[in-house]
């Protein structure tokens, strides 16, 4: 049986509406194996990305576990918490937050350099991985200067250049045309084969959802198997 790199288990969480509480999450429980593709549905509101917040640490559940790595998330300390999440975990957003006034290159490496990685060594990590999502004729490029898809590319190639145990996605191809959402796709499933990095993908593509090994639907606050 695979190990298990992430695992959540009774998760609640509740938020105010003026005087009245609402309950986003309702006893949520999840587990990820390693090089596992996993989808998460659900409408607009339901608590998709509040979760994903929560599995990646950065936002505390009202009650329950979630585990990385075996260790778990909320009952460590801040500085020790971001730490993991630099070592175990890699993030990717719909909008792809990359560093304006840095290049391509050094946006992959910036994570490898605040783990105090040698910045050759940061640098050749980070071009390999480059060249694996297709932009080595890139390198040098800011932002400013890349393509939708190809700013993406590289928000997807930061989130895996520490190799962690688990990348969460939330709407990774949701700001993208179909074409390049296609390309995108393409190139996870390349990624998650190539270095059996497990995915959690928060998303509204049911195209993307159904490249996915599971696909799970966020419903008045649980989650269920589709």
């Amino acid at each position: 049986m695979n190990e298990v790199v992430l695992s959540a288990r009774g998760l609640c969480k509740t938020f105010s509406e003026g005087d009245k509480p609402v309950e986003i999450l309702k006893d949520v429980a999840v587990e990820v194996a390693a090089g596992e593709r996993v989808a998460i549905l659900g409408s607009s509101g339901s608590g998709k990305s509040t979760l994903l917040n929560i599995l990646g640490g950065l936002d505390t559940p009202d009650q329950g576990v979630v585990k990385v790595s075996g260790e778990s998330l909320y009952d460590i300390n801040e500085r020790r918490r971001s730490k993991l999440r630099n070592q175990a975990l890699g993030f990717v957003y719909q909008f792809h937050h990359l560093l304006h006034e840095f290049t391509a290159l050094e946006n992959v490496a910036m994570p490898l350099m605040l783990a105090k990685v040698k910045p050759a060594e940061a640098s050749a990590r980070a071009e390999q991985l480059l060249e694996h999502v297709g932009l080595s004729h890139r390198l040098g490029h800011k932002p400013s200067k890349l393509s939708g898809g190809e700013r993406q590319r590289v928000a997807i190639a930061r989130a895996l250049v520490n190799e962690p145990a688990c990348v969460l996605m939330d709407e990774p191809t949701g700001n993208l045309d179909r074409h390049t959402a296609a390309d995108v796709q393409n190139y996870l499933n390349d990624l998650n084969k190539r270095l059996g990095i497990a995915f959690v993908v928060v998303t509204h593509d049911l195209v993307l959802a159904r490249e996915m090994d599971r696909t799970l639907e966020l419903v008045d606050g649980t989650l269920r198997s589709v």
